[in-house]
């Protein structure tokens, strides 16, 4: 991920492997990392049970928060292409109770193939 994509708010993908790795401790028996996003120090992963955003706090980063949305909890989510002049996708995800969750990508990211992993879970 470029610095420059991070400080613009946009998200890089990680490699699911590497996120399935880094996430061990949190993921339950059988759970698989689908996708991994990162902005900055903060990062999303999809799996196949639930949404997991981190949320590395201080200047050290010695502290970190972790959500655990399950995808029944979502009740309904969007997508934003880019465009010529806006350059990244945005991707809102909106929880019981309506609450929501919106992520920036860079265009150098598929929006489409995000939406299907999370439609593949959401709509079950």
């Amino acid at each position: 991920m470029g610095l420059l994509s991070g400080v613009l708010g946009n998200a890089s993908e990680i490699e699911a492997g590497k996120a399935q790795a880094d996430f061990a401790q949190l993921l339950i028996p059988g759970e698989r990392v689908e996708k991994a996003y990162q902005l900055i120090r903060d990062s999303f992963v999809f799996t196949d049970k639930r949404l997991i955003l981190t949320d590395v706090q201080g200047m050290t980063g010695s502290k970190t928060e972790y959500h655990s949305i399950p995808y029944r909890a979502i009740t309904h989510f969007s997508i934003e292409t880019s465009g010529t002049f806006d350059l990244d996708a945005e991707l809102k995800i909106f929880i019981t109770g309506g609450a929501h969750i919106a992520k920036r990508f860079n265009k150098k990211l598929s929006i489409y193939e995000l939406q299907t992993v999370l439609a593949s879970y959401v709509l079950r």
